[in-house]
């Protein structure tokens, strides 16, 4: 079964609060998606350790 946890996100281009999912079944994960706001890429960082979720948004990948 599929897990998901919302997280809010500044963007750190525009710095509008966007709301992504996150997968914590998949204990360490990175991957590039686009704003919702201004589309440009951020790139993601996440660790999973039980139920702590860490997640790293940079912009300068």
């Amino acid at each position: 079964m599929l897990q998901q946890i919302e997280k809010d996100i500044s963007c750190p281009y525009c710095g509008e609060v966007i709301t992504v999912l996150i997968d914590n079944s998949v204990p360490h994960q990175e991957y590039i998606e686009d704003c919702q706001v201004c589309c440009r890429p951020i790139e993601f960082v996440v660790s999973v350790t039980g139920d702590d979720v860490d997640l790293v948004v940079r912009s300068d990948f």
